[in-house]
């Protein structure tokens, strides 16, 4: 596995806007032979930037969207087609950050995979879902600052999901809590968005992977996976569910970027508690 990670781009968030009208994406890096990002051997881009601030983020210098390297669509394309035989069975993975904080280069990028043959497979949390279909009026202000979109620009935001999803093979969807109140606790926001976006993926019959990640005293809760178990019960498309462990071994990129690891204390979850947390929501999907 190689991951190729570009130094720090120009720091102005307005320049990254120009850079992406110019059909320019910001790219934290490059991992040439991901095996745990969607089925196969994949191609896996980290996007910069995004809105949420999970506690146990592994990759806390994807958050600010300034940051990263510009790429075009093409450059990436090119990079793919250097290995193209290792990803007979894989394709592409778009994750980050979050990838849907650059809708329109996601979906060029992904426009462009399919021209070409390639799977591709997006890797979010929905958070950028919009708002007007959680039954919210508007988007907030610090969604307006990381994306530039403003509250006349949210209408035809779900006119550009439709065209991404037409595009997209596989969503592998994070959910992080299904609890409102402690999924805001956690990450710094609401998860209407997220799960409206399940919801809607259920909808439109698009294939998904369900990535949860287990923390103890967080989400190792019986009462929650239970209820996690439930929403999964409702959704028909989801072909997978992949139950994670939590782990500390992103605090080393913390204490390299100066920041506090809040979870520094939490223990790492065992395989076998992983195993009966999967139990759980398995459980609650059957009854």
């Amino acid at each position: 596995m190689q991951q190729v990670r570009f130094a720090n781009g120009a720091g102005e968030l307005g320049h990254t806007r120009r850079a992406l009208i110019n059909n320019m994406g910001k790219i934290h890096s490059l991992e040439t032979f991901g095996t745990v990002d969607g089925p196969g051997v994949r191609f896996v881009v980290f996007f910069q930037g995004c809105p949420m601030r999970c506690q146990y983020c592994h990759n806390p210098d994807t958050w600010k969207i300034e940051d990263g390297e510009e790429m075009t669509a093409d450059e990436i394309i090119d990079r793919f087609e250097r290995n193209r035989s290792f990803y007979q069975t894989g394709g592409i993975t778009a994750t980050g950050g979050e990838p849907m904080l650059q809708l329109d280069f996601l979906t060029e990028l992904f426009t462009k995979a399919k021209e070409k043959g390639i799977h591709t497979c997006l890797d979010t949390s929905g958070i950028m879902f919009p708002k007007k279909h959680t039954g919210a009026d508007q988007i907030s202000e610090r969604e307006i600052s990381l994306t530039g979109i403003s509250e006349n620009m949210a209408s035809d935001r779900m006119e550009k999901i439709e065209q991404l999803m037409s595009v997209t093979d596989l969503v592998m969807l994070d959910i992080k809590h299904i609890n409102d109140e402690e999924h805001q606790k956690l990450t710094g926001q609401s998860n209407s968005n997220i799960l409206a976006f399940a919801k809607y993926l259920d909808v439109i019959g698009k294939p998904v992977w369900i990535r949860h990640v287990v923390v103890p005293g967080i989400t190792f809760d019986e009462k929650e996976l239970t209820e996690l178990g439930l929403f999964l019960k409702t959704l028909r498309n989801v072909e997978k569910l992949e139950v994670l462990p939590y782990h500390s071994m992103g605090k080393v990129k913390y204490d390299n970027i100066g920041m506090d690891y809040v979870l520094k204390d939490t223990p790492q979850l065992t395989k076998a508690e992983a195993k009966e947390a999967e139990c759980i929501i398995r459980a609650a999907m059957e009854q």
